[in-house]
């Protein structure tokens, strides 16, 4: 038997949590341009992987938040993530067998 609270669907975030994961994005997205043009780290073989990662936390934040799946089932996230995990070993394993580790 269920409960009343679980049968209820849980409820989607508020404005302010919406404008703080904007804010959050938007800093991400400032770090990368600045790692870009920073020359002690944009000729270094870190760039590749560091942006990667950034990338990858601004996706997830996307999915969870604006396509709503952070309150639906853990399925429905791992359905989008899954794929970026599996494309993202496979761009790294073509970098590593191609060497293409840097900008050049």
């Amino acid at each position: 038997m269920s409960t009343e609270s679980e049968a209820r669907p849980r409820a989607h975030p508020g404005t302010k949590v919406y404008l703080a994961i904007a804010a959050i994005l938007t800093g991400i997205t400032v770090i990368e341009v600045a790692l870009f043009y920073i020359p002690a780290v944009a000729e270094t073989a870190a760039l590749a992987p560091i942006l990667i990662l950034l990338s990858a936390s601004k996706f997830a934040l996307v999915v969870m938040f604006y396509m709503h799946l952070k309150p639906d089932s853990k399925l429905y996230t791992l359905i989008f993530t899954a794929p970026l995990a599996l494309a993202t070993v496979v761009v790294l394993a073509l970098m590593t067998l191609l060497g293409a580790w840097w900008l050049g």
